[in-house]
């Protein structure tokens, strides 16, 4: 595929920004990932956790626009980027959990806030008890309770099967953004899944085919559900339902389709910002 030199000036400046790390965990795994240094000893880490189509490159403009007194870490889930696979061909949520809280052990002492967007969600949920809050973006809500659960797999699979990782990054904005979504945002969004690796993906729609986001109850920590108002992956009233489930608080993001982070970064900023101000 070919990119803009706008899109090339923004990796650039993301990767002295934003810079990628890697960290080799206790089981020997490689775990990548973005950092945000905080400017002083930070009171707070916030912890951000990317979708099936993505990576930790999705929360840029969101870290640059999150305050300097945090420190903001974005990962590469494993099978993404320059993380290694988990063992199992057909994971679920429970095994990106453990690598998550290793990684959080080693590199992540403090307070930590997890965000999860999409997938991520389905992620961050089983480590609630690491986390001062869960602040859950278009949470994703698995299928392994839902009748569609093996039309969805199969349809996932066919369609990298058929049209490859590339062929699935020429579309996808389509499907994540609002119609009103600028190029640059709609490139950055072709370029992301444009690097996803095969493999990695394939476990990923496992995991989502395969893991229910309500079997992780998060209590007894604070709770926020926030969704895009354009979203059609996980529309506003089933992110509800999820923020009614959890009694938690509830916020539209408007002008947004489901990769929010991407198309409406400062909104997705100040909703972190005002949900981890009063965090314990």
């Amino acid at each position: 595929m070919h990119w803009s030199e706008t899109l090339h000036a923004k990796a650039r400046a993301m990767d002295a920004r934003f810079p990628q790390r890697a960290i080799t965990l206790p089981d020997g795994a490689t775990l990548s990932f973005r950092e945000r240094p905080a400017h002083a000893t930070p009171a707070l880490t916030v912890v951000l956790l990317h979708g099936i189509s993505s990576s930790a490159a999705s929360w840029y403009d969101v870290a640059l626009a999150l305050p300097p007194g945090l420190r903001v870490l974005a990962w590469d889930a494993p099978g993404y980027g320059a993380s290694t696979p988990l063992a199992t061909p057909t994971p679920v949520n429970t095994d990106y959990a453990d690598r998550l809280r290793a990684w959080i052990a080693q590199e992540a002492a403090g307070r930590v806030a997890l965000v999860g967007h999409s997938l991520g969600a389905l992620m961050a949920a089983p480590c609630a008890a690491q986390a001062a809050g869960l602040l859950l973006i278009s949470p994703a809500g698995g299928y392994a309770g839902s009748d569609k659960r093996e039309q969805v797999r199969a349809e996932r699979l066919a369609a990298l099967d058929t049209l490859g990782v590339h062929g699935l990054a020429q579309r996808i904005d389509q499907r994540l953004l609002s119609p009103a979504a600028d190029e640059q945002a709609r490139e950055w969004v072709r370029w992301s899944t444009a690097r996803l690796h095969a493999g990695g993906y394939r476990q990923a729609v496992h995991m989502l085919c395969d893991s229910d986001l309500g079997r992780h109850a998060p209590a007894p920590v604070p709770v926020t559900v926030a969704v895009g108002e354009h979203d059609v992956v996980t529309p506003p009233a089933a992110c509800e339902r999820w923020a009614r489930a959890y009694q938690a608080p509830f916020t539209l993001l408007p002008g947004a389709g489901h990769a929010s982070p991407t198309e409406q970064p400062g909104a997705v900023a100040s909703w972190i910002v005002h949900h981890t101000a009063s965090l314990p």
